[in-house]
Parts: C-alpha cells; sequence; structure tokens
C-alpha cells in the first residue's frame, strides 16, 4: 500500500479520548482565550501562528488555505471524545521536509487539560498516524529546557533527546536553550 503525503488531506484521529480534526468557527472562542494565555505559552515560541492573529476566522482561513497549501503547517484541535465542542488545545506538524520524509510535531493544552495525560494520547496519535499512513520516516520536536511536562510526554512516547543544549530562535531577545528531540 502506497502512503500518502502529510499534506494529501487534513486527519480526523480518533484516540481513546480524544479526537484530532479540524478546527471551525464554532471553535474560535477557546482559540481565541488560548492564543492569549501567558501561562500556556511560558514555554513556547513567541511567534506561534496562534498569537499573531487578532481575528480568528482570518486564522481558520489561512490556517487551511495559504498555510496548508504551501505546506508550511498542518493544525489539528484537540477535543475529548465525549465532548467535542469544546477546544481542549492544538495539535501542529510543522517545519515539513517532503525530500528527506520528516516533520516537527508540537502540541499545546488549555490549562485545565494539564497533568491528564491527553498530551501524551496527542502526541501517540500524531505518531501513529504519521508513521503508519503516511511516508514520514522522521519525526522530531523541541522543547525549552525547562519544559519538564512536554519533556516527558515525549520521553513516553519513546523519544530520544541529542546530549546536549541547543540554542535556538524562539523569538526571544536571547537565543532560547532547547532540546532537540527525535524519533
Amino acid at each position: 500500500m502506497k502512503k500518502k503525503k502529510l499534506f494529501d488531506e487534513i486527519p480526523y484521529l480518533e484516540g481513546e479520548r480524544i479526537i484530532l480534526r479540524r478546527i471551525t468557527e464554532k471553535d474560535r472562542d477557546a482559540l481565541l482565550e488560548m492564543a492569549h494565555s501567558n501561562i500556556i505559552y511560558r514555554y513556547e515560541p513567541t511567534y506561534l501562528l496562534e498569537q499573531q492573529y487578532t481575528d480568528m476566522d482570518q486564522l481558520l482561513h489561512d490556517l487551511y488555505g495559504e498555510y496548508f497549501e504551501k505546506k508550511q503547517n498542518l493544525f489539528l484541535g484537540v477535543f475529548l471524545r465525549d465532548n467535542t465542542s469544546e477546544l481542549c488545545g492544538l495539535a501542529e506538524f510543522y517545519d515539513y521536509r517532503d525530500h528527506i520524509h520528516m516533520v516537527c510535531i508540537g502540541a499545546r493544552l488549555r490549562e485545565k487539560y494539564w497533568k491528564s495525560g491527553i498530551g501524551t494520547e496527542v502526541a501517540k496519535l500524531m505518531v501513529d498516524y504519521l508513521f503508519k499512513e503516511t511516508d514520514i520516516e522522521i519525526i522530531t520536536a523541541s522543547t525549552m529546557v525547562d519544559n519538564k511536562a512536554s519533556a516527558h510526554v515525549l520521553e513516553k512516547n519513546g523519544f530520544m533527546t541529542t546530549n546536549s543544549i541547543h540554542k535556538e530562535d524562539w523569538g526571544y531577545a536571547e537565543s532560547t536553550d532547547a532540546y532537540r528531540w527525535f524519533l
């Protein structure tokens, strides 16, 4: 069976407790609330797409228009299976490199869903989808050194980090100390 390319479709992924799916206009208010939360983004780059927009309708248009068509970013909303009307967070595929079959993954959850195992399930769904259904062979992620929770999620999903801390441009005045993770 020939595997599809990552940007052939906007996937709909079901796990035990969660669903990853396209974000819609119904999710606008939760997305706006999330994008303006300093606590959610304290360990994230300053340039994340959802934080660059004040008009969430325009963001939704661009997410599945320009950014998807140019194969820059693929966003999926995170929803609980028993409450698919409330956005719990975002799952993102980014830095896609088709010629070497590689992509980076990331996720961020609204604070009330932290420490619930949802982050681990999000990463698992993303990894399973990439390896089982697409031609992706290398998956990477980055975390700030201080982001122990995200590091734990990646470790639980089999990711390994390099032995050294990397200086990365996360949009802050100084370079950010980060770990690079590989699977």
